[in-house]
């Protein structure tokens, strides 16, 4: 029996979730789907979402242009300073990366490595 390409990425992702649950930190959660990338900053419980940004917002989508791409590196970057500006309101420095069983490369590395430059610790 097979798995298919979601049941191998929550698979994946379910080893970090519990290495991240253990270390009590609150950490920067990623999904990835073909028109648009979302970040989201939870709580070191698991119960809150503390921040969040994505390329459905209208705001990200306007800056994005009129046809508003959120399925590219592009606007992964812009999403990723979106999440560390709102982190920072929120009084939040230091977060674990949780890429959610996707590989770092590309859209979620570009939205990792926008994060860390507008100062989020991870």
């Amino acid at each position: 029996m097979s798995m298919t390409k979601k049941e191998q990425r929550l698979r994946r992702s379910r080893q970090t979730r519990t290495r991240i649950a253990l270390q009590r930190v609150v950490r920067l959660a990623v999904h990835r789907s073909n028109l648009h990338i979302y970040a989201s900053i939870v709580s070191d419980d698991g119960t809150q979402i503390l921040a969040s940004a994505s390329t459905a917002e209208k705001e990200v989508r306007e800056q994005l242009g009129g046809n508003g791409k959120g399925g590219n590196v592009t606007a992964a970057t812009l999403v990723g300073k979106r999440i560390a500006e709102k982190a920072k309101a929120a009084g939040i420095d230091k977060v674990a990366f949780d890429r959610s069983g996707f590989a770092f490369h590309g859209r979620v590395k570009a939205l990792a490595e926008a994060a860390r430059e507008a100062g989020l610790q991870f």
